[in-house]
């Protein structure tokens, strides 16, 4: 799995005006692409719901070299309960910090030259308060774990990601290339909870290496949730994928790259399409109208 590399984390977002506000005005992301679904993702994209959904992924550019988020909404659901597995997002951008003071976002400082600031639903960035860097400023994603050793053998042994830096029994920094967003996981010494917001990383690796991966996860009788399936996108292209469980049910998607740096292009359109969608949507209207509240996932 050597040419892997990481692509992007998928959150589940309740409120998507505010969570646009927050990526594209305090990060100063852009909108790469947005799409919208009628039905459920087969590969449960968008979470356990089979019902209207929309895909939108942000980030500082291009897909090729640069670690997105993808937003997932569901059109009925308001809010998501978090668990303890996501522990932040970290990316170096003193433009973020600026942004997040002057719009009065509230900003906590947790080291030097580093704040914590919350996506809507609750989600952690840390902001590194320096210049950002001309590739791209998304450094890590930091995932909790229950078992250091057992998770570091799984993804360094099994997935093949370079172990970069370790720091005692606490943490583990791993990444498949230097230039490319790392994972560090992080030893909570207690049980994993993804609660109802519970996230998805996603990395790319050549089309023939899937079946293999699969192959390789059976054999280890490793989880998997997703056995090799393609996925459409109208009018885009078609995509393969695997979707695996880390040994504390972190999900893990693996997509071909081919198909998806053709899936993944850059859409002109995109920032005009989720404000399209958003101001079409008029889900929170009806259920002020009929003196109900979203469900709460």
């Amino acid at each position: 799995m050597a040419s892997s590399r990481a692509l992007h984390f998928v959150f589940k977002v309740g409120d998507r005006r505010k969570t646009a506000t927050f990526y594209r005005d305090v990060l100063g992301m852009k909108i790469l692409r947005h799409e919208e679904f009628e039905e459920g993702c087969k590969a449960t994209c968008n979470g356990p719901y089979d019902g209207k959904w929309s895909k939108t992924m942000v980030g500082f550019g291009p897909e090729d070299d640069h670690f997105a988020a993808e937003l997932t909404y569901n059109y009925g659901v308001g809010e998501y309960r978090l668990g303890n597995d996501f522990l932040g997002l970290t990316l170096q951008s003193s433009q973020a910090v600026s942004n997040a003071k002057r719009l009065g976002w509230p900003l906590i400082e947790v080291g030097k030259a580093l704040y914590l600031a919350e996506a809507p639903g609750g989600y952690r960035f840390y902001l590194v308060d320096k210049e950002q860097p001309p590739n791209d400023p998304v450094q890590k994603v930091c995932l909790a774990v229950s078992d250091l050793q057992k998770s570091t053998h799984y993804w360094s042994s099994l997935l093949g990601m370079k172990v970069i830096e370790r720091h005692e029994e606490k943490t583990v920094l791993m990444g498949f290339a230097d230039t490319q967003c790392k994972l560090e996981l992080h030893n909570i010494g207690g049980t994993v909870d993804h609660g109802t917001a519970f996230g998805r990383i996603a990395f790319s690796c050549p089309r023939e290496q899937l079946a293999d991966l699969e192959a390789l996860m059976t054999k280890e009788n490793q989880k998997i949730l997703t056995p090799l399936i393609s996925l459409d996108t109208p009018g885009k292209a078609t995509v393969e994928v695997v979707i695996l469980a880390d040994p504390d049910a972190h999900e893990i998607c693996f997509v071909g790259d081919e198909a998806f740096r053709q899936l993944s292009q850059m859409d002109p359109s995109g920032n005009a399409l989720l404000d399209k969608a958003m101001a079409e949507d008029k889900s929170d209207d009806w259920f002020a109208k009929h003196n109900k509240q979203k469900a709460s996932a």
